[in-house]
């Protein structure tokens, strides 16, 4: 069995392989071809379709987060395998090698949905929570000790580097060199890498506003280290991408006009309002260039439907079975399905009052938000020196004292990238480098890449 090394390159367009020379020479190799992406083309969707070869109402990660409506509680970024529901690639590998009297063994770095996946060998982002509200980063795997060998040869994860206003090249490197020493030292047959750097700044200043050529160059040589020890082994090298990034104008505050219109509630105290899911008529959750809105009555469907039709920055408006032209007819998904504008974007706020917003506004809480917020990726403007600002909150935090990071600014004007629509022209799509015999048809669906794969491990159905 040839041994693969799936790359996930976060970002990575057909228009940007030029300036990377590495990864243009895997695909010099064998071959190169835009993907159709999914709605929302967000991380939690992509990801599940790439592993699982399902459209989004099969494999139901309708965002990257929904409303659970179990315990009615909006919930981002969840790492358990369990919430995808259909078979991912490396169950199908160890299933189809297993059928073969063969043994299989594969490898998930940082690719999301990892707690609990079917691999050998896992990393994850994994923070330490104390009972004191407390916060310790660190990440977490398997099998035990993986994770401290890991630190032990490449030094703690550089956490700040994932996410928030310090996100940059560091995480992905550390990830590939991980992802690398996993190769060298375990030999996977497949080998999972997620390497997120073009994630960051398009999104902060819009793919127009940033150096692109710099960006992509600084992903090619944090990959070069995974690329090497993939050529020691003789694996074959395949990347894929998610979704491309595009400038944006314009937020869109879907819950300020609900709340308005009197079908969004909120709970007032002592750490600012906050969403009441179970007294609220109709709440969006948003998530990029798609929300999910969650409507309790269908008496109400009619109105909803039509407030959102009317406001500046929405292009489509999806009821009930309407749902299923984009295949998020599905239990999670809202009863309404919101696409913006193609230079829109939907910010998450509710509360009217800046002065009355939730404490976790202000801060990187992304478990906390019921709704994604790109304003994390900033240091607030009003501090002239916000390192200085975030270094005081740190030794109060040291010295015992409860304090909150509070470095994010609320005005979702500053954000000037986004993602989560079907790119217009195929060069600005996600990307799918290959090998072997390349598909028919100008773009690749993304419901293929399983099956391509598996076929590279010579473990086809």
């Amino acid at each position: 069995m040839p041994p693969v090394v799936l790359i996930n390159a976060v970002g990575l367009t057909p228009r940007l392989l030029e300036h990377a020379p590495r990864l243009a020479a895997v695909a010099k190799a064998g071959w190169s071809a835009p993907l159709a992406e999914v709605l929302p083309a967000v991380t939690c969707t992509a990801q599940a379709t790439l592993l699982t070869g399902e459209p989004v109402n099969r494999h139901g990660v309708v965002a990257n987060g929904w409303l659970f409506r179990d315990t009615n509680e909006v919930r981002f970024w969840q790492q358990s395998n369990r919430l995808i529901g259909a078979e991912p690639l490396y169950a199908a590998a160890k299933r189809r090698a297993a059928n073969r009297g063969v043994q299989f063994r594969s490898a998930k770095l940082f690719w999301w949905f990892n707690q609990g996946a079917d691999v050998d060998f896992s990393v994850t982002p994994k923070p330490w929570y104390g009972v004191d509200g407390n916060k310790a980063f660190d990440v977490s795997g398997t099998p035990n000790g993986l994770c401290e060998s890991l630190k032990g040869k490449l030094g703690p994860f550089p956490f700040p580097s994932f996410w928030g206003p310090m996100a940059g090249i560091k995480c992905t490197e550390w990830i590939a060199e991980s992802a690398a020493e996993t190769l060298r030292l375990h030999r996977p047959d497949l080998t999972l890498a997620y390497l997120p750097h073009l994630d960051y700044e398009p999104q902060r200043r819009g793919p127009s506003g940033c150096d692109m050529a710099k960006q992509v160059k600084q992903l090619d040589n944090a990959a070069a280290p995974l690329l090497d020890e993939a050529e020691k082994c003789g694996a074959q090298v395949w990347v894929v991408s998610e979704y491309g990034h595009c400038d944006v104008e314009t937020p869109v505050y879907l819950n300020r006009l609900l709340r308005t219109a009197g079908l969004l509630e909120v709970r007032r105290g002592p750490f600012g309002e906050q969403l009441d899911t179970f007294a609220s008529r109709a709440f969006a959750v948003v998530d990029h260039q798609l929300a999910h809105v969650y409507v309790r009555l269908a008496e109400d469907l009619p109105r909803v439907r039509d407030l959102l039709v009317g406001l500046p920055g929405v292009a489509e408006v999806l009821v009930g079975e309407e749902r299923a032209k984009h295949s998020l007819d599905h239990g999670r998904s809202g009863e309404i399905v919101v696409l913006s504008e193609p230079k829109a974007w939907f910010a998450y706020p509710f509360w009217l009052d800046d002065a009355k917003a939730p404490d976790y506004a202000r801060a990187v809480a992304i478990h906390n938000k019921p709704g994604f917020d790109p304003c994390e990726l900033f240091f607030d403007p009003k501090f002239s020196i916000p390192k200085l600002h975030a270094a005081t909150r740190l030794l109060q935090k040291k010295l015992g004292f409860r304090t909150i990071f509070d470095l994010t600014p609320l005005d979702a004007g500053i954000v000037k990238g986004s993602h989560g629509l079907i790119a217009a022209d195929p060069l600005d799509a996600a990307i799918l480098i290959g090998h072997g015999p390349r598909p028919t048809g100008e773009r690749v669906p993304m419901t293929s890449v399983k099956e391509l794969v598996l076929g590279a491990l010579e473990l086809p159905e």
